[in-house]
C-alpha cells in the first residue's frame, strides 16, 4: 500500500489581493491522474470566504504537477466553490471564457527577494541604498547579482513539476527578479503561474527570504516596480498578417482602461507612472517595441508580417493572472473581429 501527499491550492477572500492558502491530503494508492483526486472542503471563515455559522467551503481540483521536493508529492491547483457547488465569488478562474484554449499566454512575472532579518530587498544595505540601477540587470557576478542560487533552485523545481517554464533573468532593481511562464489556454497560464508563485514561496521558507510582489516596494524611489506583463495571441494575432487587424484590436482596449486597471493589481498606481519603462496609468497608448506604451507591439511580430501577439505591460506583480487573462479576452472578443 502506498500513499501519496496531495498538497491542495487555493486562493482566500482577501480584497482586493488574494492570497495562497494550501493544505495536504494523504491518499493511498493515488494513481496520480487529476481526475482521481476528490474534493474536499476547508473552513471558509478563516480565510474570508465564509461566515462562522455556514463556514463550509468546497476545493475542485482542476490541475496536477508532481512536486519535486516531496516524496510521493502531487501539487493540486484548485477553484473555490460554494457549498452548492456553485462558484465562489473569489473564484476569478471561473469567469474565464476560453474554453476552447484558442488564446495563449506568456507571462512575466517580476519579483523582489527580500531579506527576512532586514526587511530589505537582497543587496540593500541597513540605513542606506546600494549602487544606483543600471549594473544589476541580466548581471553576473557577487558584487551586482544577488540571490541566484534561490532563483535557480526555483527553476529547477518548476521544470521538475513539469511547468511550461520559459526562462529567468536577474531584472532592473537589486534584488529583483523574473520569470517567465508560457502556455496555451488561459487557464492553464493562470494555474502555471500560481503554482509557480508556490513553488517558490515555499522555497523561501529555507532560505530565511520573503517574496515581495508589491508592484512598487521601495516607494517613490528612482527604483524600477515590478510587474506581471501579459503576453498574449489568439489564432486572428497569430495568423491574421494586418496592421490594421492588431490596431483595431489595440484600440478596443482604450475605452475599457479602467476594467482592466482594476484587476491588474493593487497599489498599481504606484508603479504606472510614466517612469521606469512603464505608461501612465491615466493614459492608453500602444506602439511598435515601445515599452513605455500600455500595450508593446512587438518587433518581432511586425517582421513575421504581422503575425505573432501583444503585450500588456500594465499588469502589476501582485495580480491574479486569471483575472487578467479573463479580461484581456472579454476585451480582445469585444474587437468582433473573425
Amino acid at each position: 500500500m502506498s500513499k501519496s501527499k496531495l498538497e491542495y491550492i487555493w486562493l482566500d477572500g482577501y480584497k482586493p489581493t488574494q492570497n495562497m492558502r494550501s493544505k495536504t491530503k494523504v491518499e493511498e494508492n493515488f494513481s496520480g491522474k487529476l481526475e482521481d483526486c476528490p474534493i474536499w472542503s476547508f473552513d471558509g471563515s478563516s480565510t474570508r470566504q465564509a461566515e462562522g455559522g455556514d463556514s463550509d467551503c468546497l476545493l475542485k481540483p482542476v490541475a496536477i504537477y508532481p512536486d519535486p521536493a516531496r516524496r510521493d508529492g502531487y501539487l493540486v491547483m484548485t477553484e473555490v466553490l460554494n457549498a452548492d457547488g456553485t462558484p465562489h465569488a473569489s473564484n476569478g478562474r471561473a469567469t474565464i471564457d476560453d474554453n476552447d484554449n484558442d488564446f495563449w499566454f506568456g507571462f512575466e512575472q517580476e519579483y523582489f527577494i527580500m531579506d527576512r532579518k532586514t526587511l530589505l530587498p537582497l543587496g540593500f544595505p541597513v540605513g542606506g541604498y546600494p549602487a544606483p540601477q543600471g549594473m544589476y540587470y541580466c548581471s553576473v557576478g557577487g558584487r551586482n547579482t544577488h540571490g541566484r542560487n534561490l532563483v535557480e533552485e526555483h527553476a529547477d523545481l518548476c521544470i521538475d513539476a513539469g511547468l511550461n517554464f520559459e526562462g529567468i533573468n536577474q531584472e532592473v532593481a537589486s534584488g529583483q527578479w523574473e520569470f517567465q511562464l508560457f502556455a496555451k489556454g488561459a487557464k492553464r497560464a493562470g494555474d502555471e503561474i500560481w503554482i509557480a508563485r508556490y513553488l517558490l514561496d515555499r522555497l523561501t521558507e529555507k532560505y530565511g527570504y520573503y517574496i515581495e510582489y508589491h508592484p512598487k516596494p521601495l516607494g517613490d524611489t528612482d527604483w524600477n516596480g515590478s510587474g506581471m506583463h501579459a503576453n498574449f495571441s489568439n489564432t486572428i494575432l497569430r495568423t491574421c498578417g494586418s496592421q490594421e487587424t492588431y490596431e483595431k484590436i489595440c484600440e478596443a482596449f482604450r475605452p475599457v482602461v479602467k476594467e482592466h486597471i482594476e484587476v491588474y493589481g493593487e497599489f498599481n498606481d504606484q508603479r504606472l507612472t510614466g517612469k521606469h519603462e512603464t505608461a501612465s496609468i491615466n493614459d492608453f497608448s500602444y506602439g511598435i517595441s515601445d515599452r513605455g506604451a500600455s500595450i508593446r507591439i512587438p518587433i518581432i511580430t511586425v517582421e513575421k508580417g504581422w503575425k505573432g501577439w501583444l503585450e500588456d505591460r500594465r499588469p502589476a506583480s501582485n495580480a491574479d493572472p486569471y483575472k487578467v487573462a479573463g479580461r484581456i479576452i472579454t476585451t480582445v472578443k469585444s474587437a468582433n473581429i473573425s
